[in-house]
């Protein structure tokens, strides 16, 4: 399946070939696993070998390793934010925050590095794909933040990017952890018990 936010196109804005398709879809669902497993350093000729097809094959559809890494998480991202709009209809804001906050924390988790080489690479991508999807995280996180502390159940001086810095630290600490999982789980209760207005 072609991840949402990507055309099936090439490059030149022509429609993919049947066989060129196949090869970019199989090329990121094996960036997928391999990036689950290994984290987004894993090895681009070890990813083409595991699509069958040669490495010179992966740089025409992808040119640099960013471009993977957009093409692995576009569907995601999307879910995320499509999450944080459901959520501001829930009845406890709280409760839909930390929600929000536990999933893009798991999507931070399965894969190692991915915080570091999309923070580093949006540098040179202002007004690329990067920017974009944080735009829209950071628009669904906000929403959600405002609408706690409107209703007064986190303290009146949450800010939006810090708490969204905060999330990024705790999957940054608990990534490499033995109980990885775990240890965000802690870490995320604590961060939370924080925003709590007393």
């Amino acid at each position: 399946m072609v991840p949402a936010g990507h055309d099936p196109r090439s490059r030149a804005g022509r429609p993919r070939r049947a066989d060129a398709r196949r090869n970019y879809e199989q090329l990121v669902e094996q960036a997928r696993i391999a990036f689950a497993e290994f984290g987004v350093d894993a090895s681009l000729d070890e990813i083409a070998r595991r699509a069958g097809v040669a490495s010179g094959t992966l740089y025409r559809h992808f040119p640099t390793r960013l471009d993977l890494i957009e093409a692995v998480l576009a569907e995601q991202i999307a879910e995320l934010v499509e999450l944080g709009r459901r959520l501001l209809t829930a009845e406890d804001e709280f409760d839909a925050l930390s929600t929000w906050l536990r999933a893009v924390l798991g999507h931070g988790l399965t894969y190692r590095g991915l915080s570091a080489a999309v923070m580093n690479s949006a540098l040179d991508r202002e007004k690329g794909l990067v920017s974009r999807w944080h735009a829209e995280m950071f628009d669904a996180g906000a929403a959600l933040l405002a609408r706690a502390r409107q209703s007064g159940v986190v303290v009146a001086d949450a800010n939006d990017a810090d708490v969204l810095k905060m999330i990024g630290a705790v999957a940054w600490a608990a990534q490499d952890s033995p109980d990885g999982s775990a240890q965000a789980d802690r870490l995320l209760a604590l961060f939370m018990n924080g925003l709590l207005a007393r």
